[in-house]
């Protein structure tokens, strides 16, 4: 992570803008709504909302990438918008 990502707000942030264009692509976005322990939370937007495969993107993509990056990151979820 970068040095200006300090709080693990701001490194989840920098982490979701890697994803990000891939999620746009398909035209859909995604927005961390919350840090709970080790669990993020975040909302699908566009086509990701109704998608039947956003739950492997959430879990192989985002989920992944967050674990990797970030320490303490155990799970990522997804609200309904």
């Amino acid at each position: 992570m970068s040095k200006t990502a300090t709080t693990v707000e701001d490194q989840i942030n920098e982490a979701l803008e890697l994803i990000r264009p891939a999620i746009q692509m398909d035209g859909g976005d995604i927005q961390l709504e919350g840090i709970e322990g080790g669990t993020v939370t975040v909302r699908l937007f566009g086509t990701c909302e109704s998608c039947p495969i956003s739950p492997v993107t959430l879990k192989h993509g985002v989920e992944r990438l967050l674990k990797e990056r970030i320490e303490g990151v155990t799970e990522v979820v997804a609200i309904e918008s």
